[in-house]
């Protein structure tokens, strides 16, 4: 091997992505049917004028959150990659909050998180395609000043 590590996307056969096509498509119905996938019915949870969207936030982290520990206690490896579970612990950083904030602004400005973003266009709401692209063009800005932050990090640090 040249020593790089693979980051296991080309051991994702035909069936894993059958699935991850499955789960959209339930995960779509879902936010449609709960009304969660309209702009308006989100601003009116942030205006807590509606806390519809807590009962269905808190009801999907309980199903997942016992299918997870259903799935762990029943098998040590997933089922489709066979790789053994493991927890991936993220550090509570000024990153988290600074990120947690300025997502807020764009929920709280848009109305909409992505993945309802993408379930309102199902709805026949195609001006969230607006939202949709600027999520793309803030990610890709985010990714810009990463990397040209790494390159100035890496420079000072090279330069001692």
């Amino acid at each position: 091997m040249s020593g790089t590590k693979s980051t296991g996307r080309n051991e994702r056969g035909p069936l894993f992505m059958l699935l991850i096509l499955g789960g959209g498509g339930i995960f779509g119905f879902g936010l449609g049917f709960s009304q969660m996938a309209k702009p308006e019915v989100v601003l009116q949870f942030l205006q807590f004028d509606d806390f519809g969207l807590l009962f269905v936030m808190g009801g999907a982290a309980f199903v997942t959150g016992t299918t997870f520990a259903a799935a762990t206690r029943l098998s040590r490896r997933a089922p489709l990659t066979g790789k053994p579970y493991a927890r991936r612990l993220k550090s509570f950083d000024k990153n988290v909050l600074g990120g947690g904030a300025i997502f807020g602004v764009g929920w709280g400005i848009s109305g909409i998180c992505p993945g309802a973003a993408y379930a309102s266009v199902g709805l026949g709401n195609y001006r969230i395609l607006f939202g949709i692209s600027g999520m793309f063009v803030g990610a890709y800005l985010q990714g810009l000043w990463r990397k040209r932050r790494s390159t100035a990090v890496n420079s000072i640090t090279s330069g001692d």
